[in-house]
């Protein structure tokens, strides 16, 4: 992807890109956003926290670019998902309660430059 000064934009934007393409599509689908970029202690950290229903959801989502090598989902590796379980743990504390349903999905996005971005959501991913 480019910028409009002709320079390659960089992973990080890349990356908030893929997020904002995530949120779109998780509130299309009727889902409200509760926290975007959640840090908890121990390094936890989960990119969407998100409520659908009464699901709750734990959101990674990962963007590449169209032709990668490397499928966005292999990207969350077993360290990456400790990662992600630490961070929704930290949430559930502060909720005071792990007694409602939740589930950990993947959310994939991959662009190319001129096209609307593709996104595969992958449910209950680990």
């Amino acid at each position: 992807m480019t910028a409009p000064d002709g320079s390659l934009r960089s992973r990080k934007w890349l990356g908030d890109y893929g997020e904002r393409v995530a949120v779109d599509y998780l509130r299309s689908k009727g889902a409200r956003i509760l926290m975007r970029n959640f840090r908890g202690p121990k390094k936890g950290e989960v990119d969407i926290i998100a409520r659908n229903r009464k699901l709750l959801l734990f959101v990674e989502v990962k963007t590449r670019r169209e032709g990668s090598k490397i499928r966005p989902l292999d990207a969350v590796d077993k360290p990456k998902q400790v990662l992600i379980e630490r961070g929704a743990n930290a949430w559930l504390k502060r909720l005071g309660t792990r007694n409602l349903p939740w589930r950990f999905d993947v959310i994939e996005i991959y662009v190319e430059e001129g096209k609307k971005p593709r996104l595969n959501h992958v449910k209950d991913a680990f």
